[in-house]
């Protein structure tokens, strides 16, 4: 990673076109707004003032998810999900949430599971794609 990416809150509709591009690309766009997306906190990680990676956060009680996780192709792998995640996960647990989970894709998994995600249940499918839901608690660590 070259240097830490500026975490911010931003609207849900910011996160539209980064979801869009990364996610869903064959699909309209209105196929990446989610439903509830006015609930949620939504944070964007901006690396020279540029927004390359999003992230939706929905918490309900003790209960957090995340969805529509998107990070620019020509940006992954440098570390930028890896602080966005960890920022979502501090904002949970100060939201009082004690468990965060998400539908990742299959081939995500692994990612995930770097941050003490792990498989709950069958993998399934949206179009396509097979998806796994992973989960974790949510407690005061280190590594939150």
């Amino acid at each position: 990673m070259t240097s830490a990416p500026d975490i911010r809150l931003i609207s849900a509709t910011a996160t539209y076109a980064l979801r869009h591009q990364v996610l869903w690309p064959d699909k309209e766009l209105d196929y990446v707004k989610i439903e509830n997306d006015v609930t949620g906190y939504h944070f964007g990680a901006f690396r020279h003032d540029e927004l390359v990676a999003v992230i939706s956060l929905f918490v309900e009680g003790q209960a957090a998810r995340f969805r529509k996780f998107a990070t620019r192709p020509d940006c992954q792998r440098q570390g930028i999900g890896s602080v966005l995640l960890r920022r979502v996960f501090r904002e949970a647990r100060a939201r009082g949430a004690h468990q965060i989970w998400c539908d990742a894709r299959q081939d995500s998994a692994g990612f995930y599971a770097r941050f003490g995600m792990q498989p709950e249940g069958e993998p399934f499918y949206k179009g396509p794609i097979p998806y796994v839901r992973m989960a974790r608690a949510l407690v005061a660590e280190p590594d939150l």
